[in-house]
């Protein structure tokens, strides 16, 4: 099976195991995965193994909740693919599988898994960077909205989540192209405190 097939059938599955929503569903799935793509291309990593972890990392957030108590999406998802690369007909190596379950892992910034390859940095990155600036606000707000929150939910997530993923981005190219979106965020932030 070429290439492109097996990224056909891992996009088809993550569709399949997405929300339809812009917050943590695919759109939100489809930005990251162009983020990995245009920071790979210009790193040079393994655009194989990246496309995939990106189509897949999210896929656990459905089975999040189990109604007694939150699991990480991180780990549900990572146990999706594998389960997923197990019982499909996709032929991969054991070491694709392996680096592709270790960026999918290591992605989630509640998980604390440092990641270990260049890849499993840049999907981590690349998520974060969805967090950050007009998208991650719109995001944030939507996320607070969905939770039947309010303001000051608004502002404890971008407190204690959104306003710290800068410092926790591992390259630096994703570094610079965070600049620009935090300011939107700490512009944001600043005026919604002042006219709450």
């Amino acid at each position: 099976m070429t290439e492109n097939k097996i990224i056909s059938k891992v996009k088809k599955f993550a569709i399949e195991n997405s929300d339809r929503d812009d917050i943590h569903g695919f759109n939100h799935t489809k930005r990251v995965y162009k983020t990995c793509i245009e920071l790979g291309k210009q790193l040079n990593a393994n655009l194989f193994i990246l496309k995939i972890s990106a189509l897949l990392h999210d896929i656990g957030r459905n089975c999040e909740s189990n109604g007694k108590q939150k699991r990480n999406h991180a780990e549900l998802s990572a146990k999706m693919a594998l389960k997923f690369f197990n019982s499909s007909d996709i032929i991969l190596s054991q070491n694709d599988i392996k680096l592709i379950i270790h960026c999918i892992r290591a992605h989630s910034f509640s998980n604390k898994i440092i990641p270990e390859t260049l890849e499993a940095k840049i999907l981590s990155d690349a998520d974060k960077l969805d967090a950050i600036g007009a998208i991650g606000l719109y995001r944030t707000i939507g996320f607070t909205v969905r939770n039947k929150e309010g303001l000051e939910q608004v502002i404890k997530h971008l407190e204690n989540k959104i306003m710290k993923l800068n410092d926790e981005l591992y390259l630096d190219i994703s570094k610079e192209m965070a600049e620009a979106r935090q300011q939107i965020i700490l512009d944001f932030y600043n005026k919604i405190r002042k006219e709450k």
